[in-house]
């Protein structure tokens, strides 16, 4: 059973390199702001209306959370299973959902815009994490954990290589970024959008954090960044300084939680949790406090950092 610290500092925040001191805020606690999910995932800040949603894939819901009351509601159901959120230059929801393997917009006034659900004509696999680029692009990945089952969406069969997509921010159109990977999961860019980072999920013997350099509409030499070794990385975020934070874990608890490496690869620290961190993002006022959906709950840590954002000030927090 958790239970928050009972002293500070934390000793579920670890320092496993001194240059991640910085970042740990002394009186600064893991908080569990909710729990009961089935699993959590694809947390997205809203600044504006100060309110964290997030997926809970299983029960087919999206889930708000409150920022001054603390109070947990019921933002969409069904859902189509949503799996990961963001939002676009203007703030709108993006949403991939496993159960219509589609990638939608909600509109300002409610209503749902289909971004992408075929490519070539033949339906997408289902997609799983999503990011926007400051020219307005929405680049997504598209594995098959949506439609290996009937737990995270419908049993079915392939019509697609797994890849990275990019839809154009002006013209919709669809376009293949990166081809025929192991299992794309989470990505993100570095802070001059220079580089994507994508979670290969699939990878063997170890799972894989790969690095592209961004060429326009695709991406190119790819590399390895981190070898995951006994971990599994799911969603990540980067923060101001390039510092890429990863949800993380196998069911041990030495595992379970949230990895921080530094721009070089390097692991600089970490927050246990007592379940595995599938995915997390940068919220509140100054974008210094961490959410991660982590299996049935959801947490909350103070950072002495701040979230990576595209096009500081085009989209709001």
């Amino acid at each position: 059973m958790w239970q928050p610290a009972e002293r500070y500092p934390d000793p579920a925040i670890e320092i496993l390199d001194p240059a991640f001191e910085r970042y740990r805020i002394f009186n600064a606690a893991v908080e569990r702001l909710h729990t009961g999910c089935r699993w959590s995932e694809g947390p997205v800040w809203f600044g504006d209306a100060r309110h964290l949603l997030w997926s809970d894939i299983p029960n087919d819901r999206i889930l708000k959370w409150d920022e001054p009351s603390g109070a947990v509601s019921v933002f969409r159901s069904p859902s189509h299973h949503a799996n990961g959120n963001t939002r676009d230059l203007q703030g709108r929801l993006i949403t991939c959902e496993h159960g219509s393997r589609r990638v939608t917009r909600t509109e300002i006034d409610g209503s749902i815009t289909v971004l992408a659900d075929r490519f070539n004509g033949r339906r997408l696999n289902s997609p799983n994490d999503v990011v926007v680029k400051s020219d307005g692009s929405i680049w997504f990945t598209d594995p098959i954990f949506g439609i290996a089952g009937d737990y995270e969406g419908g049993k079915a069969e392939p019509e697609l290589p797994q890849n990275v997509y990019r839809i154009d921010g002006r013209s919709g159109s669809l376009t293949v970024a990166a081809e025929d990977l192991r299992g794309p999961n989470g990505l993100a860019f570095s802070p001059d959008e220079r580089t994507l980072y994508l979670v290969e999920s699939r990878a063997t013997p170890n799972r894989l954090i790969l690095a592209f350099d961004v060429a326009d509409q695709a991406l190119t030499n790819r590399r390895v960044f981190i070898d995951a070794g006994p971990g599994t990385p799911d969603g990540f975020r980067l923060d101001i300084d390039g510092n890429l934070w990863c949800g993380w874990g196998m069911g041990r608890e030495d595992l379970d939680g949230v990895m921080v490496f530094n721009p070089h690869g390097k692991p600089i620290g970490r927050i246990g949790l007592p379940e595995r961190c599938a995915n997390l993002c940068f919220g509140g006022a100054n974008r210094n406090r961490l959410f991660m959906a982590a299996s049935r709950s959801l947490y909350a840590l103070y950072v002495n950092t701040r979230g990576c954002q595209v096009a500081a000030g085009a989209m709001p927090i």
